[in-house]
């Protein structure tokens, strides 16, 4: 039985990026679209092929507890999210991943007794919206050609992603310097229990900083139905912080 390619793997297999940043490349840009490029890559700065993050945080299972999680993001592959939950003093350990366009999750309590697995296409379309909404801790993505921008107010605005070559949107809100503070997608989901259905997901970015000459987000709240009171009652479901960031 092969087996399954672990976050080190994925990591160790990318070759690190070679482009350097040119803001003059994106001057054909909405003028907004060019202030927060310019505010997450500096000029000549390297665009990676790969992100690689650690974070702390807590996460919503039928009450909030804390969590530690590792996860790797690569261009034009997918990533990785590698996490260990404390619930009620017992430790669960998982995987959410979205690989070679096959979403699927692990999920097991003492690496042991498995508590779930599933995958398949809704999983697949999930974990697409899920890496989409991501993309801003890789922002070498956001600068990718195949990104189509549109302004749709002085600091709104939206970018069709294409991940697995699925184009879907993306709505950055973004302040005055471009630092983005909110995220907004439509994304495939059952959240609630019940059938898969498009819903509205993203969340609120509340602090960032800066690696290797890339600006990204580093604590932040995520959940279903932002902007909304269903968000704070019932939608949101993750907090993080990142730890620590690296990019190649």
């Amino acid at each position: 039985m092969t087996r399954p390619l672990s976050l080190d793997d994925l990591w160790r297999s990318v070759a690190p990026g070679t482009e350097a940043y040119d803001p003059s490349a994106r001057r054909a840009l909405p003028s907004g679209v060019q202030r927060f490029l310019n505010h997450a890559v500096a000029p000549g700065a390297r665009l990676p092929e790969a992100v690689r993050l650690s974070m702390t945080g807590t996460i919503r299972l039928k009450g909030w507890h804390p969590f530690e999680a590792e996860q790797v993001i690569v261009r034009g592959r997918g990533m990785i999210w590698a996490a260990k939950v404390r619930m009620k003093g017992l430790t669960i350990r998982g995987s959410d991943r979205l690989l070679e366009g096959r979403g699927s999750m692990r999920w097991a309590l003492f690496d042991l007794i498995p508590l779930l697995r599933a995958e398949g296409p809704d999983i697949t379309r999930s974990a697409r919206g899920r890496l989409r909404a991501e993309s801003i801790w890789l922002p070498s993505l956001l600068a990718d050609p195949a990104v189509t921008w549109t302004q749709e107010g002085e600091n709104r605005l939206r970018a069709e992603v294409p991940v697995d070559g699925e184009p879907g949107d993306l709505h950055l809100r973004t302040d005055e310097a471009g630092r983005v503070c909110e995220v907004r997608l439509p994304r495939w989901g059952n959240p609630g229990g019940g059938d898969f259905r498009e819903e509205p997901f993203g969340g609120l970015m509340e602090a960032e900083a800066t690696f290797q000459g890339l600006t990204i987000p580093t604590r932040l709240r995520v959940g279903w139905h932002p902007g909304t009171p269903r968000f704070d009652a019932e939608g949101e479901f993750f907090r993080a912080e990142l730890r620590q960031v690296a990019f190649r």
